[in-house]
């Protein structure tokens, strides 16, 4: 696992304008042979659609389906999975780092809001830390900062809240929903490596990566777009 882990941090290391490292989101183990198979390095679990091909609501999944889920993944490919693990269910750092590594991860993404509301920046900074300490190199922590989806859309915000995430030891920041336009703003403000989201009708990866970006993901966005061409084959059969 500490090779692995090390693969993947290794990818978001040296990265030029316009070349982020780039990582579809699988919902289940046949995507994500179909992500591996495509030549991706490395893959990153959106946990919305995980929940959608579970059956669930964003959000409403429990932490043993979401668990099992990541594993079935990682499971089934040869490259490494970084797992969208929510809030981390209300576990403990070192129970929630072993459940991770268990699964098979090598990496996390850990919000810093619940039900809609940012948290408190510095507590969860201190929570971070603990993550930090407990998995020492072997996960790829990712810290999403929710101000662009929660909090109003400050930029200056999210550097703020950006940095003492990265000071608790994130290997990487992601502004989730942060608008294009600013991410030049961020990259200037933000150590280390920055996750852009990606939309599919949006800037390409690499329009992202001239603006900042270390790396892109896409959330939810390709299991749904997935769901909908199931949809119109579907509607063809009928």
């Amino acid at each position: 696992m500490t090779g692995a882990a090390e693969r993947f941090r290794a990818l978001h290391q040296g990265r030029v304008p316009g070349d982020p490292l780039v990582l579809p989101g699988p919902w289940d183990a046949a995507s994500a042979r179909v992500f591996a198979d495509a030549g991706f390095p490395a893959l990153a679990t959106p946990s919305a659609g995980v929940a959608a091909s579970l059956g669930y609501a964003d959000g409403d999944t429990p932490a043993d389906e979401m668990f099992a889920a990541v594993a079935r993944i990682a499971r089934a490919v040869d490259v490494p999975v970084s797992a969208d693990v929510e809030g981390g269910y209300g576990l403990a750092p070192r129970e929630l780092v072993e459940r991770l590594l268990e699964a098979g991860a090598v990496g996390c993404n850990l919000e810093d809001s619940e039900g809609g509301v940012l948290k408190d920046a510095a507590r969860h900074a201190d929570w971070l830390a603990e993550v930090r300490g407990a998995a020492a190199d072997l996960l790829f922590v990712n810290a999403r900062v929710d101000v662009f989806a929660y909090g109003g859309g400050d930029p200056g915000q999210a550097v703020r809240r950006a940095a003492l995430y990265v000071e608790a030891g994130a290997d990487c920041v992601y502004p989730i929903g942060a608008p294009p336009e600013v991410l030049p703003l961020l990259r200037s403000g933000i150590r280390g490596p920055l996750n852009a989201f990606a939309r599919l009708d949006g800037p390409s990866p690499g329009e992202l990566g001239e603006r900042g970006a270390t790396r892109v993901t896409f959330g939810p966005g390709l299991q749904r777009r997935a769901a909908e061409a199931l949809g119109d084959i579907a509607a063809k059969l009928r």
